[in-house]
């Protein structure tokens, strides 16, 4: 009687489950369109055609790309990447155990190295250089490159990645851990004040992110307004910070690109030319990790959660 009674308690609790799983997945929609982002035309940055090639072996040019290919489980399949792929943590273990083999620098790919490694796949990136990717390309190895310049083409480029490495089900899910996450916080925000906010990658010169770059999305999705109203990344003279008048500054960690002593932050609380910028003078001045807030990959949802701290501590409490 009781096993019948159990059976019958979890039989009707199944469609309260599947009401609450569509409500969920409504609200995350309201926030990122996933139906289109999931629908979308199966091509590349470049146009290139997007294929299931079940690739045994893929080389990765971009330290994103890693990040992906990992997280959607295919990372037992990759056998190169560059010197700059640090994540996950297993990366670093396989490159010193020579599991994985460096093919380079992000912009420096060294073509030989990746044609020994007789990839099925290459991912790539903008930043790896056309001329690169289409000498790749010529000589017979099939290579997706992406761009992504907002969040929402960061979540379609993890799609296409799990679609070429028949990891489509799992990108699926990876991005929309990535769209949950951020709702949360823009949820958390949304009833705060806006704060005026300057992202500086580098000070010499004084690289900033501006509109259209997936680090604006951070910004706004934390409860932030950029500074800057200029499209891309650019730089900017010091005139033109202190004009802004930000009331916080977020600087990349290290020197820009990870690693060592924060040399940006050191810049912008010393200089005393920024003594009178608001956030100087306030103490809002805050270090991110480079790798976090850089990379277009899965992690720009920690970069959001990092952000909305900055920007709205009491929230957090």
């Amino acid at each position: 009687m009781k096993t019948r009674l159990f059976i019958f308690l979890i039989l009707i609790s199944l469609p309260l489950i599947s009401l609450c799983e569509e409500k969920k997945r409504i609200e995350v929609e309201e926030h990122f369109n996933l139906s289109e982002i999931f629908n979308a035309s199966l091509v590349d940055d470049t146009g290139y055609p997007i294929k299931n090639v079940n690739p045994e072996r893929i080389v990765s040019l971009a330290p994103s790309n890693t990040e992906i290919l990992f997280a959607i489980g295919a990372g037992d399949k990759v056998v190169g990447v560059t010197d700059y792929c640090n994540y996950p943590p297993e990366v670093l273990e396989k490159k010193e155990k020579g599991e994985l083999i460096s093919v380079g620098g992000y912009s420096t790919v060294n073509i030989e190295r990746v044609l020994a490694l007789n990839p099925g796949l290459v991912v790539a990136s903008y930043g790896n250089g056309l001329e690169t990717i289409e000498t790749l390309r010529n000589l017979g190895v099939y290579v997706i490159a992406f761009d992504p310049r907002s969040i929402e083409d960061v979540m379609r480029s993890i799609y296409l990645i799990g679609v070429a490495t028949g990891k489509e089900n799992e990108a699926k899910e990876l991005v929309k851990e990535m769209a949950e996450r951020i709702k949360k916080v823009k949820e958390k925000v949304k009833n705060e004040k806006k704060v005026k906010v300057a992202h500086l990658i580098w000070h010499d010169p004084i690289w900033v992110s501006g509109k259209g770059t997936f680090a604006d999305d951070v910004i706004e999705f934390a409860g932030g307004i950029n500074v800057f109203n200029f499209t891309g990344w650019k730089v900017v003279s010091v005139e033109d910070l202190i004009a802004a008048n930000p009331e916080v500054i977020v600087v990349n960690s290290g020197s820009g690109m990870g690693g060592g002593r924060n040399i940006i932050y050191e810049w912008v609380i010393s200089d005393e030319r920024l003594k009178g910028v608001e956030a100087v003078k306030n103490g809002r001045v805050y270090v991110i990790d480079s790798d976090i807030i850089s990379r277009p990959s899965y992690r720009l949802a920690e970069a959001v959660e990092i952000m909305a701290r900055f920007l709205h501590p009491e929230v957090w409490k």
